[in-house]
């Protein structure tokens, strides 16, 4: 009689909820999340931090910019002008 594995294995692993969550041209406020990954597939630019488990965030508000310079990918934020 042969058993299916999922009942013989017993576990699961959770959902990660990776990859990107506001996409170029959308408006950033300070501290919303722009990428979630695994290693720094995609790098930080101006007024973007990265996080410990390489989270990229929006450091101020501002439009996101995604940018690709020869196989990188690069995510700024552009900040709009408040005296124009």
């Amino acid at each position: 009689m042969a058993r299916k594995r999922s009942k013989v294995n017993g576990r699961d692993s959770n959902p990660h909820y990776l990859g990107v969550k506001l996409y170029d041209g959308e408006i950033a406020k300070a501290g919303s999340i722009i990428v979630r990954q695994r290693g720094e597939r995609v790098k930080p630019g101006r007024n973007v931090g990265e996080g410990k488990d390489f989270t990229l965030f929006a450091l101020k508000e501002g439009t996101v910019k995604f940018q690709k310079k020869r196989n990188l990918t690069i995510i700024d934020i552009v900040e709009e002008n408040q005296n124009a």
